[in-house]
């Protein structure tokens, strides 16, 4: 079963516009975990625009209170991210190519360019016991290099197919990410996915694409909770999570 985590960014970002500290990051990590979701995600930035450091350790703190719960913390490894992650030890750190001032995370990492510095970053994780998982574009061809550089896991960028459904190009990008994660779980890696995926989506992806462990949702969910509330958005999302997922084990 893919299991759901909920990004809480967007919590934040709103809590930062002003001084009240409402509404609560935790409060709502609390909530969404009461519901089903099986983890939370973060992705902290330099510049503190949304979950900020104290939000990471009072988030780590509640997690350790919940059995079966993972933190994932992403982000950039050279922005001042391994701090943080060696002080919280999350389950899980994923590993995210944007610049600082980035508006969000629009692309996965270049293993031509990146990988000779990526791979002494996913030891020190790895020697932290902390999982580690690369955000990737759906490049079939690249997956073993991911295995080889030490990586756990990969988390399949997913705005390509969330702009491509419903149109008539939603077959032929959603084989691209089908074989991507065929290519990952060959190499030895688990699959993530995560970016724009919404509750109408991701039935459909998660029907096409095979053995996907987790997706990260941040924006949507917290978009439809401003109309369902968060409990019962984060029980539409997991009822989505098992409608893809029995689309797929019916499969021929």
């Amino acid at each position: 079963m893919t299991r759901l985590s909920v990004n809480l960014n967007k919590i934040a970002l709103l809590r930062n516009t002003r001084t009240l500290g409402i509404p609560s990051v935790t409060r709502a990590a609390g909530i969404a975990l009461d519901a089903g979701a099986h983890g939370i995600t973060v992705h902290p930035r330099p510049d503190g625009r949304h979950i900020r450091i104290a939000d990471v350790h009072e988030l780590a703190g509640l997690l350790k209170g919940c059995p079966g719960a993972e933190f994932n913390i992403e982000g950039n490894p050279f922005h001042a991210l391994l701090e943080i992650v060696a002080a919280v030890r999350p389950h899980q750190c994923t590993l995210v190519p944007d610049d600082p001032g980035a508006f969000t995370s629009d692309h996965g990492w270049d293993l031509r360019r990146d990988s000779e510095r990526l791979k002494p970053v996913i030891a020190q994780l790895k020697a932290l016991g902390i999982r580690v998982s690369l955000f990737m574009d759906p490049l079939p061809a690249a997956m073993p290099e991911v295995r080889e550089l030490g990586a756990d896991r990969v988390e399949l960028y997913t705005e390509p197919y969330a702009r491509a459904f419903a149109s008539p190009d939603e077959e032929r990008v959603l084989a691209r990410y089908a074989a991507a994660a065929r290519a990952a779980q060959q190499a030895g890696l688990g699959v993530n996915a995560g970016h724009d995926l919404n509750q109408h989506n991701l039935p459909r992806f998660l029907s096409a694409v095979p053995r996907v462990l987790e997706v990260s949702i941040g924006h949507a969910l917290i978009a439809d909770a401003l109309e369902a509330g968060l409990a019962q958005t984060v029980r539409r999302y997991l009822a989505a999570i098992a409608g893809g997922a029995g689309a797929e084990s019916g499969r021929p």
